[in-house]
């Protein structure tokens, strides 16, 4: 069952794509909200191992510390984590910037009904 951790400064966001998740229907899970990248790095550290999401949602642009900032402090200490950096703001720096980083892929807010598919292609759970 593929988990995530949904991480946008925008509640209305976040409730989207928890229920875009949710209401695909196929096993995917939610193990946690953060509405900006500091508040992610508590969320995601707090979780026990067995409770890492498998996948990281990040919005970029957030107040505090932007997705692509947290993904870099997480990918910091756990290269292996999957990363989707999503934003209705994806020019080629951001994008050159997300690889840079190591972050598995980038997806713009108008492609978020293609989330469930991805989660499940990206960890190859179905």
């Amino acid at each position: 069952m593929p988990t995530t951790l949904i991480v946008d400064d925008d509640l209305d966001m976040r409730l989207l794509v928890r229920l875009v998740i949710e209401m695909a229907n196929e096993g995917l899970k939610v193990v946690g909200e953060a509405a900006d990248g500091m508040e992610a790095l508590e969320v995601y550290l707090s979780l026990d191992p067995p409770k890492m999401p498998d996948v990281v949602i990040l919005d970029n642009r957030m107040p505090n510390m932007t997705g692509l900032e947290a993904a870099e402090q997480i990918l910091a200490r756990f290269p292996d984590q999957l990363v989707i950096l999503y934003s209705a703001f994806l020019d080629k720096e951001v994008k050159r910037e997300a690889a840079r980083i190591g972050i598995t892929e980038c997806l713009t807010k108008d492609e978020i009904d293609r989330l469930p598919a991805r989660l499940h292609a990206l960890t190859g759970v179905k």
